[in-house]
């Protein structure tokens, strides 16, 4: 059976946490799309892991991990973050990485910072991690699939014609210095010699692994509304952060993705530019709840930036599932809300006088203000809680409330950072 694990908002949500536990039960998980540019935070056993590109699986040596052919392939960043785990006593993993995916250059993270350096004040709030211009020269078929360094010939020829294109940039756009072709091919060997013993036909290995019955799970990167087509557009990442594209990113049929896990906050957080509703703009209470928020605070695991942070929105959130095609919604960190006497919740969206609750285009998301909401808080502290009747009567009903909301079932409630932090539920919406 395959299972996918997704956003349902900005990315953020929590989603490593869900794929560490799902793991558990799991033969092989993989990332199909994004890069190191945003990362899962995991807690277990070992200690507590920030991950950029090794799927959230990689705890359990049972696993098998895959990095996809949708993946950015950063390889010396997925080298190091190997040894960051193994030099902390972790196993090492199994790991095969597919031979159609593409590699994150050197030359993309600097054209990514030179980018963003341009546009000043208009820039996109990049990680400057080189994803923009990865996908873009993977579209623009300039890119570099793993399979291509294993033939010096093509190798050689491509390198050549591609600094000779990139070099007209880095000249006359940026003012930058060249690349070196031979360095570059050198680079490339480095590569070569680090992933070789990776390298696999992944979706004939996942075609082979569904035969046998083997249960897969696919791990998204960010959220809905990071989605280049369906997402906050153009404050988006440059790959599809939907389940859809799981089939597409790992190189299995579609029809085989039987759940679909998405995951959503109690609350809202987002890291980079782009419009956010329900914000929460008095700085002294936006921070008490980054403080408090995660498992210490809401900051980003690649790029450590303080997350900016709202209030839950029903409008985003429904959306988000919708698109995702959500089978189960995992609700987490309702933990870190036991400290606020009322809870605000976004219901609505007021777009030039009228309220809606249903998302719209950008242009019109700029201009919505939130329909707010306050329900009872709790005043307590709920981890440790295993069972959803033990919890607080107005924690039970904050949960419902957000479902009734939303329409999607959520059958998980994470009330804390570990591994074991999870109160599973019955829900009416269930199928």
């Amino acid at each position: 059976m395959v299972k996918a694990v997704v956003g349902a908002n900005w990315g953020d949500e929590g989603k490593g946490k869900i794929t560490d536990m799902l793991a558990e039960k799991a033969d092989i998980i993989i990332r199909f799309q994004g890069g190191a540019n945003a990362g899962h935070t995991i807690v277990n056993n070992y200690g507590k892991f920030a991950l950029h590109t090794l799927p959230s699986g990689v705890f359990y040596d049972h696993t098998t991990s895959i990095i996809g052919n949708g993946v950015a392939l950063n390889i010396p960043v997925l080298m190091n973050e190997i040894k960051s785990i193994t030099d902390r006593n972790v196993p090492m993993p199994k790991i095969l990485i597919s031979d159609r995916c593409q590699i994150v250059m050197p030359y993309h993270i600097l054209f990514d910072q030179y980018e963003e350096e341009r546009l000043a004040g208009k820039s996109f709030g990049s990680t400057k991690s080189g994803i923009a211009p990865f996908y873009s020269d993977k579209y623009a078929k300039i890119g570099f699939q793993v399979s291509q360094l294993f033939d010096e010939e093509v190798l050689k020829e491509k390198v050549e014609r591609v600094c000779a294109l990139k070099n007209v940039l880095l000249e006359h756009l940026y003012h930058k210095p060249a690349i070196d072709p031979a360095e570059l091919l050198e680079t490339l060997h480095q590569y070569r010699d680090m992933v070789a013993p990776y390298v696999c036909d992944v979706s004939a290995f996942l075609d082979k692994a569904i035969k046998e019955g083997k249960e897969i799970l696919l791990e998204g990167q960010l959220g809905t509304l990071k989605d280049p087509d369906h997402g906050i557009y153009p404050m988006v990442t440059s790959s599809s952060t939907l389940a859809g594209y799981g089939a597409i990113g790992a190189g299995l049929p579609p029809y085989e993705i039987k759940q679909i896990v998405t995951v959503c906050k109690a609350y809202s957080s987002a890291v980079g530019a782009g419009a956010f509703v329900t914000e929460i703009l008095d700085e002294a209470e936006a921070d008490e709840l980054r403080r408090r928020g995660g498992d210490g605070g809401e900051y980003g695991a690649t790029t450590g930036r303080p997350r900016r942070m709202g209030w839950f929105d029903c409008v985003a959130s429904k959306y988000g599932c919708r698109m995702q095609g959500t089978t189960d919604v995992a609700f987490t960190v309702l933990d870190v809300l036991g400290y606020l006497d009322e809870i605000p919740v976004c219901t609505g969206y007021e777009i030039d006088g009228k309220v809606t609750d249903e998302f719209p285009v950008t242009r019109l998301l700029e201009k919505a203000k939130p329909v707010i909401e306050k329900l009872p808080g709790w005043k307590c502290e709920i981890r440790g809680i295993k069972e959803y009747d033990d919890l607080p009567k107005e924690c039970r009903d904050y949960v419902e409330f957000i479902e009734e909301k939303i329409g999607y079932p959520i059958t998980m409630v994470s009330n804390g950072p570990g591994r074991n932090d999870i109160i599973y539920r019955k829900s009416k919406f269930s199928k």
